[in-house]
């Protein structure tokens, strides 16, 4: 929504920040499409809600066990951040709630300033994203390229995967800093004691997530093959690990963690869960959107809801949250079409949490395995990932290169690194499109006179074109230095569409050069946001700009004709 502007003259002198301010902070609130949206299709949002609660919950209960929060901290968690960033959110589709990497930043805060400091830092952490919200930092998610969404998705699919090998496999939970070591090291334990029932129920349950969502999406596949599992689980004697008991109800809120007086202590902690939400929240957001799910979505509004969201769990006990692609393809793949599912999923957790523990706690894990290695087969687009590598070298490489970062380092340091590698890929392409063409002048040859001939001799014409910047800096020189055997040189640069300082530095050393041989330089075309830089590069030449600068090669090169001797100027060609 575009914010109020006054007019010079009848602006209020104090005005014309609070109207700005208030519009801005009504475009994050959810509005009369959010709302109707939930009304299109109720049904399979609550279905599609439910499956993710089933999901979450055994996820929930082990991302607040890991933090040193406890078991009740996480659910509580994906209740009160679940709820929040379904109404204030961005993404209609995004489910928020604690998540592995945040257990990673919370362990050290929690040695060094108890729990009371970590819940601290998450509450500090909501109030950097809603300031960023307000400040409309999210626009700059845009700024991260395909190709590196494409590889985190890929990426995010494949440890996903391998967080659900013990599960699927039978064996207890493992926790390690590199899912795929932990996986590796399953595999090693499950081979020495081979026990096929686990395996055969997740491959089941993941078949018929993999194939029902997308045959009969209509129909809640993921619960049925829950429920058939646990009823399987039930009655055979399969020796099935289960999700295993549930702590009831929530805790009560209490502002008891508020000292403000480590505040400071606690900023760098506070500003790296919030980088870690905004970059987490974002990136999902920006893989739904390229699944094509739904909606756009906004991204300030999802920085503003997970700011809330973050502002609100610490007085409940709960763990920095965030939008999570673990969840959020579940639900995506399930069906979802608006932000009841996600509300649903916070609502049917609550629920658990007070009525319902003994029925999750008899879910076998291996099921949830396999729900979650369904969701991720899922999240992995064949054909999107084929064209890549059909129409791109560079994009396919940065594919890979975040794929495999994402998977053996982790997700912030993929994003990081691929964004890093695409920029430099970018810059080189731009560096390469720079161009220095010598232009024939008309009138140099057939039946012109002598005289002509001798003038068209001594004035050369440059077109340079492109972006020319440090980068291409060595090719400008290149290029440059091939310019010789004239007396007045023309570079035209009506098609310089970006010039650096680097770049201007170097003409002007050129130009220097030039003039110390005898060559006189004039620049015809400079773009005005040029001038200033060429003004500072050229300084050192002494050149009044009335004998550097021309309008357009004609009014140049009549200058130029009028420097060695010969009254009528050949017209230049097209430059």
């Amino acid at each position: 929504m575009p914010g109020i502007v006054f007019s010079p003259q009848t602006a209020p002198r104090h005005g014309r920040r609070r109207p700005v301010t208030r519009n801005r902070l009504t475009a994050l609130l959810p509005g009369r499409a959010d709302w109707a949206a939930m009304r299109r299709d109720p049904r399979r949002d609550v279905l599609a809600g439910l499956s993710v609660a089933v999901v979450a919950l055994p996820l929930a209960l082990a991302y607040g066990a890991s933090s040193g929060l406890g078991a009740r901290a996480g659910l509580a968690t994906a209740v009160v951040a679940g709820a929040l960033a379904a109404i204030f959110g961005g993404g209609a589709l995004q489910v928020s709630g604690p998540t592995g990497v945040m257990t990673v930043v919370l362990v050290p805060i929690i040695r060094h300033h108890g729990v009371d400091g970590a819940l601290l830092a998450g509450m500090m952490a909501g109030v950097l994203l809603v300031l960023a919200a307000l400040a409309r930092l999210g626009r700059y998610a845009r700024c991260v390229p395909a190709s590196v969404v494409e590889g985190f998705a890929v990426g995010v699919a494949v440890v996903i995967a391998l967080q659900q090998v013990p599960a699927a496999l039978g064996l207890g939970a493992r926790h390690g800093e590199k899912v795929w070591r932990v996986a590796a090291a399953t595999v090693a334990d499950y081979a020495r004691d081979v026990r096929p029932a686990p395996l055969l129920m997740a491959a089941a349950v993941a078949v018929a997530m993999a194939v029902g969502s997308r045959r009969l999406p209509k129909v809640p596949v993921a619960l049925i093959a829950i429920a058939a599992a646990t009823l399987v689980a039930r009655f055979l004697p399969l020796h099935l690990e289960r999700v295993g008991e549930v702590p009831a109800g929530l805790p009560v809120p209490s502002p008891h963690f508020l000292d403000f007086g480590v505040a400071v202590a606690l900023l760098p902690s506070a500003l790296a869960i919030a980088v870690l939400a905004a970059l987490e929240g974002l990136l999902s957001a920006a893989v739904v959107d390229a699944l094509g799910a739904g909606e756009r979505s906004d991204p300030d509004r999802e920085l503003f809801g997970q700011g809330l969201a973050n502002l609100a769990v610490p007085f409940v006990g709960g763990v920095p949250a965030t939008a999570t692609l673990a969840r959020t393809a579940v639900n995506v793949r399930c069906g979802a079409t608006s932000r009841l599912a996600s509300l649903t999923h916070a609502l049917a957790l609550a629920a658990i949490a007070f009525m319902a523990g003994g029925l999750v706690s008899a879910i076998p894990r291996a099921a949830l395995a396999g729900l979650m290695l369904g969701a991720a087969v899922r999240m992995i687009k064949i054909r999107s990932l084929a064209a890549i590598v059909r129409t791109s070298l560079s994009d396919a490489l940065i594919v890979a290169f975040t794929l495999t970062v994402t998977v053996m380092v982790n997700l912030i340091a993929a994003v990081a690194a691929g964004v890093v590698i695409a920029t430099v890929v970018t810059v080189a392409a731009l560096a390469r499109s720079g161009r220095i063409e010598a232009m024939p002048l008309e009138g140099a040859d057939g039946d012109d006179t002598g005289e002509e001939r001798t003038a068209a001799g001594d004035i050369g014409l440059y077109r340079l074109e492109g972006p020319w910047f440090f980068a291409a800096s060595h090719r400008l020189v290149q290029g440059l230095g091939q310019v010789s055997g004239r007396r007045v040189v023309i570079f035209s640069m009506a098609g310089v569409s970006a010039l650096d300082l680097t770049a201007a530095r170097v003409l002007g050393e050129t130009i220097t050069q030039l003039r110390g041989r005898g060559v006189t330089v004039l620049l015809a075309g400079v773009r005005p946001r040029h001038h200033r830089l060429i003004a500072h590069a050229t300084d050192g030449a002494h050149l009044p700009p009335a004998d550097l600068l021309h309008p357009d090669p004609a009014a140049a090169l009549l200058h130029a004709r009028s420097l060695v001797g010969t009254p009528d100027p050949p017209s230049p060609r097209r430059a």
